[in-house]
C-alpha cells in the first residue's frame, strides 16, 4: 500500500523566521491524522503547503503519489479542503456556489447535481438550495462548505476546524462521516484544537509544538507514555511554557 501523503524535511519560513523546522510525516490511506498543537505551532502552514496554497518552502511533499513543487494541479485535483472560515461569495445560492465548485473540478453537472441535492439533504438544508446564503448562519455556511470540500469524493480530505459553528446534530453527523470516509480509503488530515473530538475520531495523532513534532502515535500510545492521562493534558504538558494553573491564577489576581 503506497502512502497518500510523504512530507520529508519540511522548512518553512516568513521573513527569516522558521515556523516549521524539519517536518517528516507519511500517511497511509484510510488514515485519520489529528494534527493539533498550539497557536503559532505550523499547523496553518502545514495545510496551506500541502493544499498548495504556498510554494516557496524547503523540503519534499507528495500527494498521492505526486510531487507537489512539480504536479501542483494533480495533487489540488486529489484533496478536498474544509476550512473554518472561507468566501463563499455570498451572493450567490448553494446551488450556484457547488455548481461554480463543481466546474472548476471538472466534474459533469448532472453528477453534481445529484451529489449536492443528496448531501444538502443529509444536512437538513434542502429548503435552502436556492436561497443567498448572506442570509445563512454560520452553521449553514459551514454545512455548504463541507459539502463543496467533498463534492468531487476526493481521496484526501484536509479538515481545518471543520466543526466551527455546527450545532450538536450537525457534529455527530461529521464525526460519523469521518468514520465512514476512512473505512472507504480515503485520508483524512483533521485540524483541531477541540481534544475531545480528536481523541475521538482519529486512529494516529500528530502533535507538533515550535514547528516541530513532539509526539506522533494513537491516543493509546500517547497514553502510555505520558501516564494515563487525557489528550487535553497530554497537549498541556508537552506544549505549555509554564503551568496553566497559575496562568489562570494570575488572570484571576488581575481583578484584585
Amino acid at each position: 500500500m503506497e502512502p497518500m501523503i510523504v512530507i520529508k524535511n519540511l522548512w518553512k519560513s516568513y521573513q527569516h523566521t522558521p515556523v516549521l523546522k524539519g517536518i517528516d510525516l507519511t500517511v497511509m490511506p484510510g488514515q485519520v491524522i489529528g494534527y493539533i498543537g498550539p497557536n503559532g505551532a505550523g499547523k496553518s502552514t502545514t495545510v496551506k503547503i500541502l493544499c498548495g496554497l504556498l510554494a516557496d518552502f524547503e523540503g519534499e511533499v507528495w500527494v498521492a503519489g505526486y510531487n507537489l513543487r512539480q504536479q501542483p494541479l494533480e495533487v489540488k485535483k486529489q484533496i478536498g479542503f474544509i476550512p473554518e472560515l472561507a468566501d463563499l461569495y455570498e451572493t450567490l445560492t448553494p446551488h450556484e456556489f457547488l455548481h461554480f465548485m463543481a466546474a472548476l473540478y471538472g466534474m459533469p453537472a448532472g453528477l453534481a447535481e445529484q451529489r449536492m441535492q443528496r448531501m444538502l439533504a443529509a444536512f437538513g438544508l434542502q429548503d435552502h438550495i436556492h436561497q443567498r446564503m448572506d442570509t445563512f448562519s454560520k452553521g449553514m455556511r459551514q454545512k455548504v462548505l463541507i459539502t463543496s470540500g467533498l463534492l468531487h469524493n476526493p481521496n484526501i480530505i484536509i479538515m481545518d476546524e471543520p466543526l466551527s459553528g455546527l450545532d450538536a446534530n450537525s457534529v455527530i453527523i461529521v464525526k460519523e462521516l469521518i468514520s465512514k470516509l476512512a473505512a472507504e480509503g480515503k485520508t483524512i488530515f483533521y485540524c483541531s484544537h477541540m481534544m475531545d473530538v480528536v481523541e475521538k475520531v482519529s486512529d494516529r495523532i500528530v502533535l507538533i509544538n515550535d514547528g516541530q513534532v513532539v509526539a506522533d502515535g494513537s491516543f493509546e500510545q500517547l497514553k502510555a507514555q505520558q501516564g494515563n492521562q487525557s489528550l487535553e493534558r497530554i497537549f498541556a504538558n508537552l506544549t505549555a511554557n509554564s503551568s496553566l494553573d497559575q496562568a489562570a491564577t494570575d488572570l484571576m489576581d488581575a481583578f484584585k
